[in-house]
Protein backbone atom coordinates (compact mmCIF):
# COMPACT_ATOMS: atom_id res chain seq x y z
CA UNK A 1 0.00 0.00 0.00
CA UNK A 2 2.89 1.98 1.11
CA UNK A 3 4.36 1.47 -2.08
CA UNK A 4 1.39 2.47 -4.24
CA UNK A 5 0.91 5.47 -2.49
CA UNK A 6 4.87 6.42 -2.82
CA UNK A 7 4.77 5.84 -6.86
CA UNK A 8 1.85 7.73 -7.39
CA UNK A 9 3.07 11.09 -5.59
CA UNK A 10 5.91 10.34 -7.70
CA UNK A 11 3.99 10.23 -10.93
CA UNK A 12 1.83 12.94 -9.88
CA UNK A 13 5.19 15.50 -8.82
CA UNK A 14 6.44 14.67 -11.84
CA UNK A 15 3.62 15.68 -14.12
CA UNK A 16 3.35 19.13 -12.06
CA UNK A 17 6.95 19.84 -12.88
CA UNK A 18 6.54 19.17 -16.51
CA UNK A 19 3.70 22.06 -16.69
CA UNK A 20 6.59 24.50 -15.93
CA UNK A 21 8.89 23.79 -18.56
CA UNK A 22 8.26 25.39 -21.28
CA UNK A 23 10.07 27.23 -24.15
CA UNK A 24 12.08 30.63 -23.27
CA UNK A 25 9.82 33.72 -24.69
CA UNK A 26 9.86 35.09 -28.15
CA UNK A 27 8.27 38.41 -27.32
CA UNK A 28 5.99 40.42 -25.61
CA UNK A 29 2.69 41.95 -26.99
CA UNK A 30 1.58 45.21 -25.58
CA UNK A 31 -1.99 46.17 -25.50
CA UNK A 32 -3.16 49.99 -25.75
CA UNK A 33 -6.40 51.50 -26.44
CA UNK A 34 -8.39 54.00 -24.83
CA UNK A 35 -11.95 54.43 -23.24
CA UNK A 36 -13.78 58.22 -23.90
CA UNK A 37 -16.90 59.63 -22.92
CA UNK A 38 -19.77 60.11 -25.43
CA UNK A 39 -18.14 62.28 -27.67
CA UNK A 40 -21.67 63.24 -29.76
CA UNK A 41 -25.54 63.31 -29.44
CA UNK A 42 -27.35 60.46 -31.12
CA UNK A 43 -30.53 61.48 -32.27
CA UNK A 44 -31.91 59.02 -35.01
CA UNK A 45 -35.52 59.17 -34.48
CA UNK A 46 -38.18 59.62 -32.03
CA UNK A 47 -35.69 57.73 -28.69
CA UNK A 48 -32.06 59.05 -28.85
CA UNK A 49 -30.64 55.88 -29.72
CA UNK A 50 -33.51 53.15 -30.63
CA UNK A 51 -35.13 53.58 -34.07
CA UNK A 52 -37.65 52.30 -36.43
CA UNK A 53 -37.07 53.10 -40.32
CA UNK A 54 -40.75 52.12 -42.04
CA UNK A 55 -39.88 50.41 -45.39
CA UNK A 56 -42.50 50.75 -48.23
CA UNK A 57 -45.00 47.93 -49.01
CA UNK A 58 -43.75 46.59 -52.27
CA UNK A 59 -45.42 43.96 -54.49
CA UNK A 60 -43.86 40.52 -54.95
CA UNK A 61 -43.33 41.36 -58.68
CA UNK A 62 -40.40 43.53 -57.53
CA UNK A 63 -38.90 40.81 -55.63
CA UNK A 64 -39.20 38.40 -58.36
CA UNK A 65 -35.86 37.03 -58.91
CA UNK A 66 -32.88 36.27 -56.62
CA UNK A 67 -30.85 39.57 -55.89
CA UNK A 68 -33.93 41.88 -57.08
CA UNK A 69 -34.19 44.82 -54.55
CA UNK A 70 -37.04 47.24 -53.99
CA UNK A 71 -38.79 49.46 -51.67
CA UNK A 72 -35.46 51.52 -50.91
CA UNK A 73 -36.03 54.22 -47.93
CA UNK A 74 -33.27 56.55 -46.74
CA UNK A 75 -32.38 57.07 -42.93
CA UNK A 76 -30.46 59.03 -40.74
CA UNK A 77 -28.59 58.92 -37.73
CA UNK A 78 -27.61 62.29 -36.62
CA UNK A 79 -25.30 63.46 -34.08
CA UNK A 80 -24.74 66.58 -32.29
CA UNK A 81 -23.21 68.24 -29.36
CA UNK A 82 -19.78 66.67 -30.82
CA UNK A 83 -16.72 67.53 -28.40
CA UNK A 84 -14.33 66.27 -31.05
CA UNK A 85 -13.22 67.02 -34.63
CA UNK A 86 -12.49 64.38 -37.52
CA UNK A 87 -14.12 61.70 -38.94
CA UNK A 88 -17.37 59.58 -38.11
CA UNK A 89 -19.26 56.16 -38.96
CA UNK A 90 -21.87 53.64 -37.93
CA UNK A 91 -20.46 50.55 -37.27
CA UNK A 92 -23.11 47.79 -37.74
CA UNK A 93 -22.18 44.83 -35.52
CA UNK A 94 -22.08 41.08 -36.11
CA UNK A 95 -25.11 39.65 -34.23
CA UNK A 96 -27.87 36.66 -34.66
CA UNK A 97 -29.82 38.87 -36.58
CA UNK A 98 -27.50 39.21 -39.46
CA UNK A 99 -26.46 37.07 -42.18
CA UNK A 100 -22.77 37.02 -41.82
CA UNK A 101 -22.84 34.89 -45.26
CA UNK A 102 -24.48 37.69 -47.19
CA UNK A 103 -23.72 40.71 -44.70
CA UNK A 104 -27.54 41.79 -45.21
CA UNK A 105 -30.60 41.39 -41.99
CA UNK A 106 -32.31 38.24 -41.33
CA UNK A 107 -35.96 38.74 -42.28
CA UNK A 108 -38.07 37.82 -38.78
CA UNK A 109 -41.47 38.57 -39.96
CA UNK A 110 -43.31 35.59 -42.49
CA UNK A 111 -42.10 36.89 -45.93
CA UNK A 112 -39.91 34.26 -47.49
CA UNK A 113 -37.03 34.34 -49.30
CA UNK A 114 -36.07 38.42 -48.23
CA UNK A 115 -33.65 39.90 -46.27
CA UNK A 116 -33.01 43.71 -45.55
CA UNK A 117 -29.97 45.14 -47.20
CA UNK A 118 -28.17 48.34 -45.97
CA UNK A 119 -26.41 51.40 -48.11
CA UNK A 120 -24.35 53.92 -47.66
CA UNK A 121 -25.42 57.24 -48.99
CA UNK A 122 -23.93 56.89 -52.35
CA UNK A 123 -26.15 53.78 -52.73
CA UNK A 124 -22.94 51.37 -51.73
CA UNK A 125 -23.75 48.45 -50.50
CA UNK A 126 -22.86 47.78 -46.32
CA UNK A 127 -21.77 44.44 -45.43
CA UNK A 128 -22.86 44.01 -42.08
CA UNK A 129 -20.87 42.38 -39.32
CA UNK A 130 -17.80 42.27 -41.49
CA UNK A 131 -14.42 43.55 -40.37
CA UNK A 132 -14.67 47.87 -40.27
CA UNK A 133 -13.23 49.37 -42.74
CA UNK A 134 -13.32 50.56 -46.31
CA UNK A 135 -12.63 47.90 -49.22
CA UNK A 136 -12.76 44.25 -50.17
CA UNK A 137 -14.30 42.03 -47.40
CA UNK A 138 -14.19 44.74 -45.44
CA UNK A 139 -18.17 46.44 -43.98
CA UNK A 140 -17.77 49.57 -46.43
CA UNK A 141 -19.78 51.98 -44.05
CA UNK A 142 -18.54 55.39 -45.23
CA UNK A 143 -17.08 57.88 -42.89
CA UNK A 144 -18.36 61.73 -42.74
CA UNK A 145 -16.78 64.73 -40.80
CA UNK A 146 -18.05 66.31 -38.33
CA UNK A 147 -18.10 70.06 -38.60
CA UNK A 148 -19.40 72.44 -35.96
CA UNK A 149 -20.29 70.04 -33.66
CA UNK A 150 -22.43 67.51 -35.98
CA UNK A 151 -22.69 65.08 -38.40
CA UNK A 152 -24.94 63.60 -40.37
CA UNK A 153 -25.04 60.08 -41.23
CA UNK A 154 -27.23 58.95 -44.17
CA UNK A 155 -27.74 55.46 -45.43
CA UNK A 156 -30.30 53.23 -47.02
CA UNK A 157 -32.19 50.07 -46.71
CA UNK A 158 -34.31 48.14 -48.92
CA UNK A 159 -35.49 44.42 -49.83
CA UNK A 160 -33.39 41.85 -51.10
CA UNK A 161 -34.65 38.64 -52.49
CA UNK A 162 -32.63 35.85 -51.50
CA UNK A 163 -32.77 32.03 -52.58
CA UNK A 164 -35.49 33.22 -55.16
CA UNK A 165 -38.58 34.95 -55.64
CA UNK A 166 -39.79 36.67 -52.68
CA UNK A 167 -43.02 35.64 -50.77
CA UNK A 168 -46.47 37.66 -49.65
CA UNK A 169 -45.44 38.70 -45.65
CA UNK A 170 -44.63 40.54 -43.13
CA UNK A 171 -40.69 41.99 -43.22
CA UNK A 172 -39.26 42.93 -39.38
CA UNK A 173 -35.34 43.21 -38.86
CA UNK A 174 -33.06 44.32 -36.65
CA UNK A 175 -29.19 45.60 -36.24
CA UNK A 176 -27.07 46.85 -33.74
CA UNK A 177 -24.84 50.14 -34.19
CA UNK A 178 -22.30 51.57 -32.55
CA UNK A 179 -20.53 55.20 -33.33
CA UNK A 180 -16.66 55.04 -34.32
CA UNK A 181 -14.51 58.21 -34.16
CA UNK A 182 -11.61 58.76 -36.03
Amino acid sequence: MKIKLFTALIVAAGAMGSQFAHAAPDGTITFNGAITSTTCLINGGTAPQNFTVTMPTVSTTTLAAVDQTSGRTGFRIALSNCTGTGNVHTFFEASPTVDLGTGRLINAGTAANVQVELLNKDASVITVGASDGIGAGLQNSKSVPIVSGAANLDYYSQYHATTGAAGAGSVSATVTYDISYN
